[in-house]
């Protein structure tokens, strides 16, 4: 069975710094195309940044509202995806998915609150 789960989400201040981790499980991790998305209040999924398998090394990319200030990674090794949040904004405020796109599923997500 599929399992996404992510954790580090957290309170922080504008201008602070968060890394997510997403623990997949349930398939051959390092094979797949992985993605996180998030959800404001009120608002639908957005799209944040994808990292894609390549055979000279996975290549990475990113919503415009996060380039530069987000880095997506992962671990085959521990079948974990990363990201790494820097500069944040209180618009980064939402629910983050970790979401393995060939196969339609995601975590349960992890909250990311950005305020002073």
């Amino acid at each position: 069975e599929v399992q996404l789960v992510e954790s580090g989400g957290g309170l922080v201040q504008p201008g602070g710094s968060l890394r997510l981790s997403c623990a997949a499980s349930g398939f051959t991790f390092s094979r797949y195309v992985m993605s996180w998305v998030r959800q404001a209040p009120g608002k639908g999924l957005e799209w944040v940044s994808s990292i894609n398998i390549g055979s000279g090394g996975d290549t990475t990319s990113y919503a415009a509202s996060v380039k530069g200030r987000f880095t997506i990674s992962r671990d085959n090794e521990k079948n974990t995806l990363y990201l790494e949040m820097n500069s944040l904004k209180p618009e980064d405020t939402a629910v983050y998915y970790c979401r393995l796109p060939t196969l339609g599923r995601r975590g349960q997500g992890t909250q990311v609150t950005v305020s002073s």
